[in-house]
């Protein structure tokens, strides 16, 4: 089978690399327009129980990973000026994105993958350019503005939306100990400053906040540079004087934009990753649910015996359910964010942190009780397992 994967970020390095060890005969090539050196933003998370997916799909590339991950045991959440300490019951982390890529662009291609940098393709003409009109399956794992996707739209159901919060990705040689959520009032706008260090020597701080704030203070009228000197005015405590820095040429505030496709394949053609439904950055897992369709689209096509149109069925076919649960939980999550204006003018901190760790739909009381019985007695709520 031959299998052109569009996009070498992780999702697309990921497929590669699986199916390669799955099928050593099969020819796997992936197209990233970028530098192989190249990357934006600093530290993602990989952490939660869904690493275990990880580790039962390679466990060469878990392990790679998971030796290069800075371990966090635990998280701080602050409103109205109160620190609530969270023990996290599971191992999990930060890790450098390039590092990341790095990892797996090198066992993808000691896999056998063919990695291709800087090679653009605009649309489906480019890989009859590049001799793979002949390729069995074409993945869209170009993200948000797949260009696969964006050729069959249609063909895709695809629908998109953009929130209203506003938020930019800022990185800091700050080391923070803990990662946390910063929630503060500011000359009455709500701000939220999400951290957690990936390195010995970095962190990553995504600063946010909502439409109404934006609006108020005028914050579209600010260059980068004033934006930046605010987050740092408004964070000062946690920053302790550490600059913020930015990933790439320039920060920019942007809103996040909602991607969902009612069909996940369209002939020959499929999507993962955030090329088929983009997961808000506040669940925390996007980089392993993307990796986890990878997983998925994998299986299906290496037990499909040669059929790639029964592959691809295969994928939505058995994957949906499972990825509709955390989908579902990412859009539980950003409505929650949506509204954190409210959840902070009303709730003291205890009842906030509880509103918070409720929020997705996921955690319920006795999985509170379970999890964190340290966090359930400050709270108030220890009761008994059920």
């Amino acid at each position: 089978m031959k299998v052109a994967i569009v996009g070498g970020g992780p999702s697309g390095l990921y497929l590669g690399l699986l199916l390669k060890r799955g099928a050593p005969h099969w020819k796997v090539e992936v197209f990233e327009q970028n530098a192989a050196d190249a990357t934006f933003g600093f530290g993602v998370v990989l952490a939660d129980t869904g690493l275990q997916q990880l580790r039962d799909a390679d466990v060469a590339s878990y392990e790679a990973l998971c030796a290069a991950t800075q371990q966090h045991e635990h998280q701080v959440i602050v409103q109205a000026e109160t620190p609530i300490e969270i023990r996290l019951p599971v191992k999990g982390g930060a890790i450098p994105r390039l590092t990341l890529l790095q990892i797996l662009e090198q066992q993808a291609e000691e896999a056998g993958v063919v990695v291709h940098y800087r090679q653009r393709i605009d649309s489906s003409a480019d890989l009859v350019r590049l001799g793979l009109d002949d390729a069995d399956v074409v993945v869209g794992a170009d993200g948000v503005n797949s260009v696969i996707r964006r050729e069959f739209a249609q063909a895709f159901g695809t629908t998109s939306s953009t929130l209203g919060n506003h938020f930019a990705w800022y990185g800091t040689a700050k080391v923070f100990d803990a990662s946390a959520l910063i929630f503060r009032k500011y000359e009455g706008g709500h701000f939220v400053a999400h951290y957690y260090a990936y390195s010995d020597e970095m962190s990553t701080f995504v600063a946010e906040c909502d439409d109404a704030t934006w609006q108020r203070l005028n914050l579209g009228s600010l260059s980068d540079a004033q934006r930046q000197a605010l987050m740092e005015k408004i964070f000062a405590p946690e920053l302790e004087g550490a600059p913020l820095m930015d990933g790439s040429a320039r920060v920019v505030w942007r809103q996040f934009p909602v991607i969902r496709n009612a069909h996940w394949t369209h002939g020959r053609y499929a999507l993962v990753g955030d090329a088929l439904a983009s997961a808000h950055f506040s669940i925390g897992s996007g980089t392993r649910i993307a990796m986890n369709d990878s997983i998925a689209l994998a299986r299906a096509l290496l037990a499909c015996d040669g059929d790639a149109l029964a592959g691809l069925a295969a994928y939505e076919r058995n994957h949906r359910p499972s990825k509709q649960k955390l989908i579902s939980a990412s859009e539980r999550s950003y409505l929650w964010y949506e509204r954190m204006a409210q959840w902070m003018d009303n709730y003291t901190p205890e009842e906030f942190v509880y509103q918070f760790m409720t929020r997705t739909g996921r955690v319920d009381d006795d999985r509170l009780r379970r999890e964190y019985p340290e966090l359930m007695v400050r709270l108030g709520k220890a009761g008994s397992v059920a």
